[in-house]
């Protein structure tokens, strides 16, 4: 079964909602960054984030970079997602594993840490990208980018972002859920959104129990009449090739270029996003000097 987003409206106009089961995606990630507790909780839950602002802002063929920037362990945070699912990102410090809460959940706020900033630049193929930068408020992610979305959208709205990780390190469930509130909406209609929220067990915890995505958008939706608009399917994908960081390394003076053929006989490149790595042989890289001319 691949990832889903379900996306809904509600009947009366009040409100628009997004579920998201990203466990695969998640799991890629931790994968691919072999990353300990901590840093797959924060990166997860900013890989679901991004891409619930993503398919909940963007046109077809925009992207977005979220830089989750604060003063705990695990560093810098970098995601890019779009509107067509399609997410990637990477931590600077995967190998992050803290004391867990008094109530047994991972302290995502201590490894994030509370000083610091959450930023989305979006490319929306105009002159230049548009950046949104807010302050942590919470360094749980979720609160952050409700706050992000209040504050750079204009759109209040309720995110909540969820990453069960196991005891031996691999991801059980991940999964979000985002609610926009629309014109119209009265401060009734959303203080019975945030009762629902109040009574809902952690998300993760209905995704392990095999609830789906219309199962919990009813949940977070409680009493709420929804239409159903789409439902389509997300993944962890990086768009890295050998030809891009040909391109790359074009750019290096040719001086560096043959420093790396002098002494490493060639080069290789990783690619932070994914962990995908290149290989330049001494021929490849004759060929880029060959080509600056």
């Amino acid at each position: 079964m691949t990832d889903t987003l379900t996306k809904a409206v509600s009947t009366n106009g009040k409100f628009r909602a997004y579920v998201v089961n990203a466990t695969q995606t998640v799991q890629e990630a931790q994968q691919r960054h072999d990353t300990w507790r901590n840093s797959s909780a924060a990166l997860g839950r900013t890989l679901i984030g991004s891409m619930l602002v993503a398919t909940s802002t963007l046109k077809e063929d925009e992207v977005l970079t979220t830089r989750i920037q604060g003063n705990g362990p695990v560093g810098a945070i970098v995601v890019d997602a779009n509107a067509k699912g399609d997410v990637k990102g990477y931590i600077t410090n995967p190998h992050i594993s803290l004391k867990a809460r008094e109530d047994g959940h991972i302290n995502v706020k201590a490894a994030v840490g509370t000083d610091g900033t959450l930023s989305i630049t979006k490319d929306l193929h105009l002159k230049a990208p548009f950046t949104g930068s807010v302050p942590l408020v919470s360094g749980e992610i979720g609160m952050d980018f409700a706050y992000y979305m209040a504050k750079s959208e204009q759109i209040p709205s309720a995110i909540g972002v969820s990453v069960f990780v196991t005891p031996n390190e691999t991801v059980g469930a991940a999964g979000g859920f985002l609610v926009q509130t629309l014109p119209g909406a009265s401060d009734k209609d959303i203080a019975k959104i945030e009762a629902n929220l109040k009574t809902i067990p952690n998300l993760s915890t209905l995704l392990n129990e095999g609830l789906s995505n219309k199962d919990i958008m009813e949940k977070v939706m409680n009493g709420i009449e929804m239409k159903y608009l789409e439902e389509m399917p997300v993944q962890f994908k990086c768009d890295c090739s050998k030809e891009r960081f040909s391109k790359s390394l074009a750019t290096l003076q040719k001086s560096e270029l043959e420093n790396m053929i002098k002494e490493n006989h060639g080069a290789e490149a990783v690619c932070k996003f994914c962990g995908n790595k290149y290989q330049f042989s001494e021929a490849d890289l004759k060929e880029i000097i060959a080509q600056q001319g």
